[in-house]
This record gives structure tokens, C-alpha cells and sequence, in this order.
């Protein structure tokens, strides 16, 4: 039975309060744009024009109305699993098959992430067969869209299986460094998976191939030459069957580093742009920013292994969910729970960092190109096409945007570079 005591309030609290943080921040982000969104800011003027504006400012109510509501939508039913004494029915249902305590964590899990999986499908659905379909986004078909959330789920089961079954492996049988070396164990798969995701992952959903663009391709590769940064591939990837919408990247390490570059960029940008838009993504390598976001990542990794090792034995921590002794993968789950509002609080600090970054390769496509122009340009024809919100609340890009809002990037990069001539 769940016991209502100190633990479960401050619980509560926090998951309660990260709601509202959410809603709050929507609703000041759509009444912002309503406000002021009827009005082309002054740098988009030669390329977007009021009915563009229209629609950006339809797309962005419209999606953010639906995956506001899908997101609240799963926090209450997250926060029933949690409160109706679910959990320990099913655990009880599970010990009751003989299999062994690890056997039994990865069929607890199972069935959680089966669960959060299907309650996933109609919200999946519909975003990409109305919401994206209305706004001429969508060229996905149901059966490819349920082929890719077969496969995606597999990976999940597959992946996270074998990682779930190591964990525990270690918890039980890895005495009291088990945390040291269940951390040691994570930052390695993720290391595998950079190096695994294009060559592995990556071609189960989207066909690559070599660009075609002769021209192109060897601008792309004097470019990796000037900056001495070493590829194995510069690959087009078919994102148009599924999406118009446009992007390029850089994925993978060592051998497997390799440039992609959607071709519904390809179609709709001229090189200039393309090779400013790839010169920001270099410049994310020369800055060592991929290294810098792991180092990062596997101190809050740390952070949290030790967390877990701490709480894991806690009786009241049991007690509360209607537990009624310690279970190891039954701590994991609650320790995951308790944890999960407050990574959410700290999401400012990850969006600063991750702005601070892509200004800093914004200045390395000057640094590199000498111009400004063709990214500026780049960006204007992205958001455009990508129908991106010109004029976010400044507290809801603070709290959320990973990259400098449009308005202020496109600002910035003209007048560094007015500095500098």
C-alpha cells in the first residue's frame, strides 16, 4: 500500500511543479507569439513573407498545443503506474514465475517500456499524419511509419536489454564498487554506439549513398582538408521519403566519422549555403564540443551511478511505493522516478551550454569562410522551410532552445562580421 510520508510530498511536489513549469512556459511562449507574431522581424523580410508567417505561427500553436497535452497526458498516467499500486502487483505477478531475480527485472522492464511504447502510437500518429501532414511536412506512409516503430522498438528491447541485464549483473554480484563499474560499463556502450549508430543503426531506417554533386563533393572535401579534419564518407540520406523538412550533420567517430546531408537540402539550397552550413558542423569538431559534451555527460553519469548506489537500500524508499522490502530493480525504477523532475529543473544549464557551442561554431564558419552572407542565408531558407518560430519568448528559449533563437543568431554572426572587416 503507498504510503503517504515526507518522501512521497517532496515527490509530488516536484513532479507536480515541473508540470506547471511546463504549461506555464508553453502558454507564455504561444501568448509571446501571438502578440507579436503578426509582424516579419526586419532580417527575414526578403525571405519570408506574411502568408509564410501565418503558417509559422499556425505549425508552432498547433504542434506545441499537441505535444503540451501528449506530455501532460503521460505524466498523469506515469504518475498512476506509479500511485496505484501497479507496481507491486506486477512484481509480485512476476516472482511468482520462479526466474530468477535478474530474469525478473528484465521482464519488469519489458513490460514497462512495452506499455510506455503502445501508449506512444495514437500520439505518434497523429503528429505525423495530421499535425505534419497538414503542414505539407509529412510523406511518411502507415506502413513505413509502423515498420520504423517496429525496428525502433526492437533496438530499444535489444539494446536495452543487454545493458539492463549487465547493470543488474553487476549490482548483484559486483560487491560494493558495483557503481564504479556499472558507470565505467555505460560510458563504454555509449562510446560504442557514436562509433556503432551510422554503419549499424542508422541504415535500418534511411538509405545512404554518395552525392552525386561532383563539384560539390570536392568543395566539401577541400574544406575538411583546410581545417585538417579527416572523414570516411560524404553521404546523402533519403529524409525526404519520410519528412520535407531539411538538415545535415556529422555523426560517428574514428572510421566511422562521416558527413550526412539530407536531400531535401540538397534540393532546396545552393552550395554556398551548403558548405556554410557544413562549416558550422565542422567547427563543433574543431572545438572539441562532441569531446567536451561526453566529458560532461559522464560526470552527471557519475553523479548519478552514485545516487543510485546511495538510495538503493533505503527501506523508506520501498515503503512508500508499497514496497515492502529492498528489490534491486525495483530501486532503480523508483531512484529513475524520483530522479526524473529534477533533471528537468537543470535543463537551463544544458540548453546554455549547448548555445554557448553552436555560437562558437557560428564564429568558426566566419573564422573559416570569411563571410557571413551564406550562413545567414542558410539559416533564413532553413526556417523557412522548416516553418521555425522567429519570435520565442526569451524565458522559454532560455529554459529550452538548445541553439540562439533565429532573430539574434542571424543578428549576431552580421554585425561579427561587419567587426572583422
Amino acid at each position: 500500500m503507498i504510503q503517504f510520508n515526507f518522501l512521497l510530498l517532496v515527490f509530488l511536489v516536484l513532479f507536480l511543479l515541473r508540470s506547471a513549469t511546463q504549461y506555464y512556459l508553453h502558454r507564455l511562449n504561444l501568448a509571446h507569439l501571438r502578440q507579436y507574431g503578426t509582424t516579419v522581424p526586419a532580417i527575414f523580410q526578403d525571405t519570408v513573407d506574411q502568408e509564410t508567417l501565418k503558417k509559422i505561427s499556425a505549425y508552432t500553436i498547433d504542434s506545441d498545443h499537441f505535444h503540451m497535452g501528449a506530455s501532460l497526458i503521460h505524466q498523469g498516467l506515469y504518475l498512476i503506474v506509479l500511485l496505484s499500486g501497479f507496481l507491486p502487483w506486477l512484481m509480485k505477478a512476476i516472482r511468482s514465475w520462479g526466474v530468477g531475480l535478474i530474469v525478473e527485472g528484465l521482464i519488469f522492464f519489458a513490460l514497462l517500456s512495452l506499455l510506455a511504447n503502445l501508449s506512444r502510437i495514437p500520439f505518434g500518429l497523429y503528429d505525423t499524419f495530421v499535425i505534419e501532414e497538414r503542414y505539407g511536412f509529412n510523406r511518411m506512409t502507415l506502413r513505413m511509419w509502423i515498420l520504423d516503430f517496429l525496428k525502433s522498438t526492437v533496438i530499444l528491447f535489444l539494446l536495452g536489454g543487454l545493458i539492463l541485464w549487465l547493470l543488474l549483473t553487476l549490482v548483484i554480484h559486483g560487491g560494493g564498487a558495483w557503481w564504479v563499474w556499472a558507470w565505467m560499463l555505460v560510458g563504454g556502450v555509449e562510446l560504442m554506439m557514436l562509433w556503432l549508430y551510422p554503419v549499424v543503426i542508422a541504415p535500418l531506417f534511411n538509405k545512404f549513398e554518395p552525392i552525386q554533386n561532383l563539384g560539390l563533393v570536392d568543395r566539401i572535401r577541400n574544406l575538411m582538408e583546410k581545417v585538417g579534419l579527416r572523414v570516411k564518407a560524404v553521404l546523402k540520406m533519403d529524409a525526404g521519403k519520410r519528412s520535407k523538412h531539411t538538415n545535415a550533420y556529422f555523426t560517428g567517430v574514428g572510421k566511422t566519422k562521416r558527413i550526412v546531408l539530407f536531400d531535401t537540402l540538397l534540393e532546396s539550397h545552393p552550395e554556398e549555403e551548403i558548405i556554410s552550413v557544413l562549416a558550422h558542423e565542422v567547427g563543433h569538431w574543431k572545438k572539441r564540443h562532441v569531446l567536451k559534451q561526453i566529458i560532461l555527460l559522464e560526470m552527471l553519469s557519475f553523479a548519478v551511478f552514485f545516487t543510485v548506489a546511495s538510495l538503493l537500500n533505503w527501506p523508506l524508499l520501498y515503503q512508500t511505493f508499497g514496497f515492502t522490502q529492498p528489490t534491486v530493480y525495483i530501486g532503480i525504477f523508483l531512484i529513475g522516478a524520483l530522479l526524473s523532475p529534477l533533471g528537468y529543473f537543470a535543463q537551463p544549464l544544458e540548453s546554455a551550454i549547448s548555445r554557448r557551442f553552436e555560437r562558437e561554431a557560428d564564429d568558426f564558419v566566419l573564422e573559416l569562410t570569411k563571410t557571413a552572407e551564406p550562413m545567414c542565408n542558410a539559416l533564413k531558407r532553413l526556417a523557412s522551410d522548416n516553418l521555425a518560430n522567429l519570435i520565442p519568448h526569451p524565458l522559454y528559449a532560455w529554459f529550452y532552445y538548445s541553439h540562439p533563437p533565429l532573430v539574434e543568431r542571424i543578428e549576431r554572426l552580421d554585425i561579427d562580421h561587419k567587426s572583422t572587416r
